[in-house]
């Protein structure tokens, strides 16, 4: 499809105004910055990224409690398997909405093991990704192999929102938000826009989709939308849709 150029141009002014460190102020990226050395931004990142659904009055708290279990050293806290000591195996009780302790703890013991075999999960993306798609089905494969789909996605069939939003994350740089730990081994320019219900509706009213389900066919859709409004970088368009939805929701 063509954007139409006052959309581009309306587009570029919200990424221009929303792609700024303020941005993090109360958005789940601004765990990553709060923690030191790259190893403990990508953990704490995905685990950021999983816990990333609902109200961020009650998501962000949850975030807020594993680092603090970790003491900052989030990296160790899971490689270790010192999470143990908080989220036991068949603990049934609630940790955040669908997640229960039991669940956690599987997550977790994923990511442990993804720990041991590569040491981070920048390691593993290396060895099995070269672009955007390929890193997400990388990390839905990995999680669906050790059992935690409850939280990761088992397959791309939907629009993996939060991975797709965590590989924006590590992957894009030259941004006062995102990190770019991954910018040498995936191009920005293949990444896939982070879609849920919400960004769906406002790229409707953009003319920028006509679909009705948050598929990843329809992400893929509307990063190729974007990346005739960002060359060579079609995920400065999420920072465009949140400030089309600050204006107009």
């Amino acid at each position: 499809m063509s954007v139409p150029e006052a959309t581009k141009q309306r587009l570029i002014a919200y990424a221009d105004q929303y792609e700024t460190a303020d941005f993090i102020v109360g958005d789940p990226s601004w765990w990553m910055h709060q923690v030191k050395g790259i190893e403990n931004q990508e953990t704490m990142a995905f685990l950021a990224s999983a816990l990333s659904y609902g109200s961020r009055k009650q998501f962000m708290p949850k975030i807020g409690q594993l680092l603090e279990w970790s003491g900052g050293d989030v990296h160790d806290w899971v490689k270790n398997g010192a999470f143990e000591d908080q989220l036991r195996r068949g603990d049934e009780s609630c940790f955040y909405r669908l997640y229960n302790k039991d669940c956690m703890n599987g997550f977790l013991c994923a990511c442990r093991q993804m720990y041991k075999e590569y040491d981070t999960m920048g390691t593993f993306i290396r060895h099995h990704a070269c672009d955007g798609f390929g890193a997400v089905d990388a990390i839905c494969s990995f999680f669906r192999n050790h059992n935690a789909s409850q939280v990761i996605p088992k397959n791309t069939m939907s629009a993996c929102k939060r991975v797709c939003m965590f590989l924006r994350w590590m992957v894009r740089d030259n941004s006062p938000v995102d990190l770019g730990l991954w910018s040498d081994c995936i191009d920005k320019a293949d990444l896939i826009m982070p879609l849920d219900t919400h960004v769906l509706q406002q790229s409707v009213k953009l003319g920028l989709l006509s679909s009705s389900t948050a598929s990843m066919s329809a992400a893929r859709r509307l990063s190729a939308a974007m990346s005739e409004v960002f060359p060579g970088d079609p995920l400065r368009g999420d920072f465009a849709l949140f400030g089309y939805g600050v204006i107009y929701d």
